[in-house]
């Protein structure tokens, strides 16, 4: 049956000429796509990106409902003008719908997978599979760009037609390379200022010149730029153009943003178990012996199992962690957090329950001295706290930068 779809036509006759890279996974994926579109647009060609943090096209953002049907009418207008390139984000969810089938993409990415999302799918087995969309329409000869450290990846191979060429890439943070990267993490520097990625020996190495630069500090972005890297030099760019062009891209909304200095803040939209204890991490590393505390909840409606690991993430890094509230959407929100507080418990950090966001986030930087590190993780470039069915205005950032000013 897969079998009859390939090669997925092109969406339409314009579209023919398209080339479309398609990223998937658990976490990175936002950064990942906006890596690849950086790496794609670089020599001046116009390219269409689609992420959940919004569109952009050749670098501006244009408003959107953020449907798919949204993105082939924009794709549709964008062609018109001249753009043949793409860097999609694709979650399980529109995957599950049958979007690949939708739309040619000529690379697929994937990041990695950790449990998330399965309230939606009812098993991780199913939600593998929504993924795996992707990979298994993607046409002869087009390229499948896989996580070499991620056991999953293993699964996906199993299953991708023969004919798809397969590139690995990893980092050593995610673990043990299951299999032969062509592109990997030889050493990993990070600071605030962002993350500099020295390459092992590859060809692929030698193509991008030995190293990637990041302009967002954290070992997690050194993955996502091995990802992307792997994916343009899939696309057809140069190897130098694709260096430039993650080089390039500023850090993006709510993801490791450092919001404020001394003491050093940092907002995330880390809302899982990988990617807190990822976050935690690099957050730990810039405290370099000062103190690091840790603001973070957990969503309503989402996978309860998940919720004790987080919180045991959590207070294995962190000196302080407060547990506040994230979006408890219809569920009660004590619930939520002792959720959070069992898997917590087991840590070293001090815990503190403080409901309110905006109380907790104050607390934080209170306790702060200027060598410390705040890391208000789960919401991220979120604008919005949804509660009992309403939504209302909540800005991470803007709560922070409210606080700073008033204190200075």
């Amino acid at each position: 049956m897969v079998l009859a779809t390939r090669p997925v036509s092109a969406a339409f006759p314009w579209a023919e000429a398209w080339t479309t890279v398609g990223v998937t996974g658990t976490n990175g994926k936002s950064s990942t796509t906006a890596l690849v579109a950086a790496a794609l647009g670089v020599d001046g060609h116009p390219v269409l990106s689609a992420t959940t943090l919004g569109y952009r096209l050749g670098g501006r953002e244009v408003p959107t409902p953020g449907d798919w049907d949204a993105f082939l009418a924009l794709a549709e207008e964008a062609g018109r003008g001249g753009c043949q390139r793409a860097a999609v984000e694709l979650t399980s969810q529109v995957l599950a719908r049958g979007h690949a089938q939708r739309w040619r993409f000529d690379v697929g990415v994937f990041t990695n997978l950790s449990e998330d999302h399965l309230s939606t799918h009812g098993s991780w087995e199913h939600y593998l599979a929504s993924k795996a969309q992707l990979f298994v329409h993607l046409g002869p000869g087009r390229t499948a760009v896989l996580n070499a450290c991620d056991p999953v990846c293993e699964l996906l191979d199993q299953v991708i037609p023969a004919d798809v060429e397969r590139l690995w890439y990893g980092a050593p943070s995610r673990g043990p390379f299951l299999r032969t990267p062509a592109l990997a993490a030889e050493r990993v520097e990070v600071s605030a200022l962002g993350t500099l990625v020295r390459l092992a020996p590859s060809a692929l190495a030698r193509e991008l010149g030995g190293s990637l630069e990041v302009a967002m500090a954290g070992e997690v972005f050194a993955e996502n730029a091995l990802a992307a890297a792997g994916a343009a030099l899939a696309a057809g760019i140069a190897g130098a153009d694709v260096r430039a062009g993650i080089a390039g891209l500023a850090p993006l909304p709510g993801r490791f943003e450092v919001v404020a200095e001394r003491p050093l803040v940092i907002v995330d939209y880390a809302h899982a178990p990988d990617a807190l204890l990822r976050v935690c991490t690099a957050a730990r590393e810039l405290a370099r012996g000062s103190r690091l505390i840790v603001v973070f909840g957990a969503g309503g409606g989402t996978f309860p199992g998940k919720r004790a690991p987080m919180g045991a993430a959590v207070s294995g890094l962190a000196d302080l962690a407060i547990i506040t509230d994230d979006n408890p959407r219809d569920e009660d929100p004590e619930e939520i957090a002792e959720g959070l507080l069992a898997g917590a418990r087991g840590g070293g950090a001090e815990l503190r329950r403080r409901p309110e966001r905006r109380r907790a986030i104050a607390e934080a930087l209170g306790e702060a001295g200027p060598e410390d590190v705040v890391l208000i993780a789960g919401k991220g470039h979120e604008r919005g706290q949804t509660r009992c069915g309403e939504r209302r205005p909540f800005s991470d950032r803007d709560v922070v930068l409210e606080l700073v000013s008033a204190s200075v």
